[in-house]
């Protein structure tokens, strides 16, 4: 007799997309989470994105959540990176980049407090979770002068 083995494969590890926005300024597009304590980096300054839905790839979720959030359409967001949060939520990130010239202050939040463009040497300033200050360093130290 034979018996069937095969197993349900594992999950992967969770995932999640944001996106890197600079306006034509250099500027880049922050994201002043909600301060509640069941989230990740409550209080702190980040990128909009947010967690893939299981199955969904990272450049679809980062197109949905954008959406979601702000009511953003940024395109082409081109994918740059991914990093890990070892300190928060423990999820691989896809970085993405894109370019988007509008009044910050128009979009309609859906989550958290505000939205809010900054020049990278006000950066340094800022409470921005571990992960996403590397991720923006990463990319601005590759970005043509």
């Amino acid at each position: 007799m034979h018996s069937d083995t095969t197993a349900s494969p594992e999950p992967g590890p969770a995932r999640g997309a944001v996106a890197i926005i600079t306006n034509r300024r250099g500027e880049l597009l922050l994201h002043l989470r909600d301060d509640l304590p069941n989230i990740a980096w409550p209080a702190h300054w980040s990128l909009l994105g947010g967690g893939c839905d299981p199955g969904e790839p990272p450049a679809t979720a980062i197109v949905r959540e954008l959406d979601e959030e702000a009511g953003l359409t940024a395109a082409p967001l081109t994918e740059l990176f991914e990093i890990t949060d070892h300190r928060g939520s423990g999820q691989i990130i896809t970085f993405f980049a894109a370019t988007w010239d509008g009044d910050e202050t128009s979009l309609p939040l859906s989550e958290g407090v505000k939205l809010q463009f900054f020049a990278p040497e006000h950066l340094d300033i800022l409470t921005i979770p571990p992960f996403i200050r590397d991720g923006i360093n990463r990319y601005l130290a590759a970005r043509p002068s």
